[in-house]
């Protein structure tokens, strides 16, 4: 399985682990590498030196490449970068930000640059800032989202018909057969993230991986979509937030609600019912705490499973012109 996406980060398979917040330390990032996929520690929930730990430990843990996500809106951005620049990491996932103000300067340090948008404006924004590639997250997804709700169905053809970098579709998505669907869209590519903190590796609390594998369809809700969208999956921590937001509440009344330290409460601490329990729609389809790398070879498995049975019935079924 050979494209653009795998060619350019030098992986067997398009797989990315998205680089959670709480979830995605050197453990879980080490093992998707390891397992053929681009594993992501995630920054966003570490101080530098924290990162600086987790990028040598994975280093020790695998020799196959991997990457570090880093919200740019998030504090102490120059300082992480120079950690990256200094332990030699050459990829980086950067978010909730403009992608024009950092690829030129980590370009000219040799490392390549995604950007995750949820629209087809931010994507025009990543082709002119010359981004080796966009991760197009669809409203499915956990954790923040983008205000406009559409989907991964619709964005993927989106912005591979707005842009020609090679597109990482993410939101969604799960099995091999939800890959291969993105694939079909047009996208080379998938980044996976709720599946991936239902695994052995991920730094998430078990309890919260638990909560995500007794999840059932409707137990994700878009929330605080007056300051950012974020899924959330319900609890008594977001039940309260609906109602607040539904009595129409400020901002401020909000964000006070939110606090400090809601998603660490909730996601690493394992408090199930006044956290923030960040994870997508996909929760639904999981139904196993599994190693990473069993969870990336299966992946692989049902594409082929499922790209094998298009074949099938295009064959039985072909459509006439």
């Amino acid at each position: 399985m050979t494209n653009r996406i795998t060619s350019l980060f030098g992986i067997k398979y398009p797989v990315v682990q998205a680089g959670m917040i709480w979830c995605s330390g050197w453990r879980l990032a080490s093992a998707v590498s390891n397992a053929g996929g681009l594993g992501l520690i995630g920054a966003g929930s570490m101080d530098p030196a924290v990162l600086a730990e987790h990028i040598r430990k994975c280093k020790a843990a695998t020799l196959e490449p991997f990457g570090i996500n880093v919200p740019l809106l998030y504090p102490d951005v120059d300082e992480i970068f120079s950690i990256i620049i200094r332990e030699n990491v050459n990829i980086v996932f950067t978010s909730a930000g403009n992608p024009l103000k950092w690829t030129g300067f980590l370009h000219d340090k040799g490392i390549k640059v995604v950007h995750v948008v949820a629209n087809t404006k931010a994507a025009l924004k990543c082709s002119e800032a010359r981004v080796d590639a966009i991760v197009a997250e669809g409203f499915e997804a956990g954790g923040h989202n983008g205000k406009e709700e559409t989907t991964t169905m619709t964005l993927i053809p989106m912005i591979c018909d707005a842009v020609s970098l090679p597109i990482i579709a993410a939101g969604g998505i799960a099995t091999g057969r939800q890959m291969l669907a993105a694939i079909a869209l047009g996208a080379e590519g998938v980044q996976i993230g709720t599946r991936f903190i239902a695994s052995k590796e991920s730094s998430a609390h078990l309890s919260f991986k638990q909560k995500i594998v007794d999840a059932k369809d409707g137990d994700t809700f878009l929330q605080f979509k007056r300051i950012v969208p974020v899924r959330l999956l319900k609890n008594k921590f977001s039940e309260n937030a609906r109602m607040l937001e539904e009595s129409g509440a400020s901002a401020g009344q909000i964000g006070e609600l939110l606090g400090k330290g809601r998603a660490r409460l909730g996601m690493f601490e394992g408090d199930m019912d006044e956290g923030e329990l960040e994870a997508g729609q996909v929760s639904a389809l999981i139904k196993e705490i599994k190693p990473a790398g069993e969870i990336v070879n299966e992946i692989i498995r049902e594409y082929n499973e499922a790209l094998e049975r298009v074949h099938k019935v295009y064959k039985v079924r072909k459509v006439e012109s």
